[in-house]
Order: C-alpha cells, then structure tokens, then sequence
C-alpha cells in the first residue's frame, strides 16, 4: 500500500492512494461535480503528486465524450474532505484528451 504526505499549510497530512481515488472533485466556482479520481500522476524524481485524472462524463448516454478527462493540478485543490476534493478553477482549462497512463 503507498501512502501520500503532502503539506496543507504547516500540517502533514497522510493520505493512501485508495482514499484518494474515491474521493469526487467538485469546483467551488459554480458547484459542479466532476466526477471521482480515476488516476493519479506522480513526479518521478520526488514521487510527490503533480495532478489527479477524473474522467470526463459522457455527453449522450455514455456514447461520446469517454475520450476526454479533467487534469486536476495539485495547486487547484483547496480542500481534501474524507470524502470529496474542492476545486477552484475554469472547468474548461482542465480537460483535455485522455493518454494512456498506468493505474494504480
């Protein structure tokens, strides 16, 4: 199991990845959902976390739009609930079309 520090203020918190990937992303802007962590991306060098990946939502009953995914940077979290993340950001600046990545 890996588990996370990261530093919130002056407070090291820690954190598993499981918990994090069950965790839904909501911007603070206008209220919307995102959806929850599918992905985490990592820098290789500090193992410290650059951004979350939530998949897009499908636009026509799950037919089209599954190409797309929200890229979450660490910096644009504001609050890490036990169950929820809180955005601030453009939603439209976040998405971009999905890679290929390794799961964890």
């Amino acid at each position: 199991m890996h588990i996370l520090k990261y530093r919130h203020g002056r407070v090291i918190f820690t954190e598993r990845m499981y918990n994090i990937k069950r965790k839904e992303a909501i911007n603070i802007k206008d209220g919307s959902r995102l959806g929850f962590v599918s992905d985490v991306v990592l820098d290789e060098k500090s193992g410290r976390i650059n951004s979350l990946i939530v998949p897009a939502a499908s636009k026509f009953f799950g037919l089209l739009g599954g190409e797309r995914e929200y890229k979450i940077d660490w910096g644009e979290i504001k609050v890490m609930g036990a169950d929820y993340l809180l955005i601030d950001t453009d939603v439209e600046k976040l998405l971009e079309k999905k890679q290929d990545s390794f799961k964890i």
